[in-house]
């Protein structure tokens, strides 16, 4: 299993929305941060001398609460102190950066993070005020009233939940792994697979078989949680192994073809996006099979509901969702997706004969504006108890867990 904790990476943290200066300056192309020796971050920026300063690398990054990738750019930012006209006054030290392809889209009022990594470059993260993503860093960098000046995040020192270890990779944290056990299931799985990458299918029965510690008929939520984490593990390892002797044969005939290089990177990502879900419906598919449940899954021509929509999951059959005789509120429709952003409302249109859905996620820390509108929309969100603690005390009472949502499919389906 993964170890690392989010203050291996990361030294401090601080956050605050955006005023109208920050976002849209009017005399120049740079914007400058100022606050921060307010909040003690002059010990990681330094203290340059008059007329000196101290420049970083950083990586900005602009996160939108829908389905689009984040905007990324990096950039060599400047710290030093304003001196203003009377060279007796204290040095008043500002953080500058230029304009770029994210600060184009910043806007006055959006939430604005910035990290100072161990391995001394920055962080700057901007993403929508009031919405999923400014929760999320929020929970995961320990931020808590968020107002017009920066407040000092608080580092926990505790292992990351999947799904915020997940967020951190998309915004370019990638995880060094190399503990001690990493060598050894590293034999076992090039024993198992040899060099090649298996399917999910395949991959995700053997994250299943190589923990004994879990029990998915009493305690769900709990091995759900362990598989998709064992899972993760196994693959960076084995992904790191492939992707190290690829790099070392080189691409086209000199080892240098750039296209086949891009290709290659492509493939890598889109490989990563796929697996989590199918791997996610993998498991669920597992956890319900044990707990004796009926179930299908929307995968053929004839497991479809109206206008071919495939659910991922219907309660007990398709056979009985369309049989007009059984009746309605014995029916069950589970949408599956490991993040929700946008994609939720899909599952609104995926069976007109259920009037309140389900969806299973494993996102950490929706935003109560998105919560409420699902609840509104009587879609009621099912989240593994591990990640129920990411929410808001009010969210949570109207969350379910899975070891919930199975009791109710078992009591509803056989009366």
């Amino acid at each position: 299993m993964f170890n690392d904790k989010l203050t291996d990476y990361i030294e401090a943290a601080a956050a605050k929305y955006l005023s109208a200066v920050d976002a849209c300056p009017d005399t120049s192309n740079q914007h400058e941060i100022g606050g921060l020796v307010r909040i003690g971050f002059k010990q990681y920026l330094g203290e340059p001398m008059r007329g000196d300063a101290a420049s970083f690398n950083a990586r900005l990054i602009y996160i939108a609460d829908d389905d689009e990738p984040p905007v990324i750019c990096g950039d060599r930012l400047t710290w030093y102190g304003a001196t203003r006209r009377d060279p007796n006054r204290a040095l008043e030290y500002r953080l500058y950066y230029k304009s770029n392809p994210v600060t184009e889209l910043i806007n006055e009022g959006d939430f604005f993070l910035i990290a100072k990594l161990r391995n001394g470059d920055l962080l700057l993260i901007f993403a929508q005020s009031g919405g999923s993503v400014e929760s999320q860093l929020r929970v995961l960098f320990g931020i808590e009233d968020v107002g017009a000046t920066f407040i000092r995040g608080k580092l926990e020192e505790s292992n990351l939940v999947l799904p915020l270890r997940l967020l951190l990779e998309d915004i370019g944290i990638e995880f060094e792994g190399g503990g001690r056990d990493d060598e050894i299931w590293l034999e076992k799985i090039v024993n198992q697979f040899g060099s090649r990458f298996p399917s999910t299918k395949e991959f995700s029965l053997y994250a299943r078989q190589s923990i004994n510690e879990v029990d998915p008929l009493g305690e769900p939520d709990e091995a759900l949680m362990a598989w998709m984490e064992q899972e993760e593990y196994l693959f960076r390892i084995f992904e790191r192994h492939l992707v190290a002797d690829r790099l070392e044969k080189g691409f086209g005939t000199k080892g240098n073809d750039v296209d086949e290089f891009i290709n290659y990177s492509l493939s890598i990502q889109n490989r990563r996006k796929s697996r989590v879900g199918h791997a996610f419906e993998s498991h669920l598919e597992a956890i319900f099979s044990s707990s004796a449940i009926r179930f299908e899954r929307g995968r053929t021509k004839r497991q479809v509901t109206e206008n071919n929509s495939k659910p991922d999951f219907i309660f007990p059959s398709f056979s009985c969702y369309h049989d007009s005789n059984y009746p309605s509120d014995r029916l069950f429709l589970l949408g599956a997706k490991t993040t929700c952003k946008d994609r939720w409302r899909q599952v609104l249109s995926e069976g007109a004969r259920v009037s309140k859905k389900h969806l299973v996620t494993m996102e950490a820390a929706i935003s109560k504006a998105q919560t409420d509108e699902m609840k509104a929309h009587q879609l009621q969100l099912v989240v593994p108890r591990k990640i129920q603690s990411t929410f808001s005390k009010d969210q949570v009472s109207d969350l379910q867990d899975l070891s919930q949502f199975i009791v109710d499919v078992k009591v509803r389906t056989q009366l």
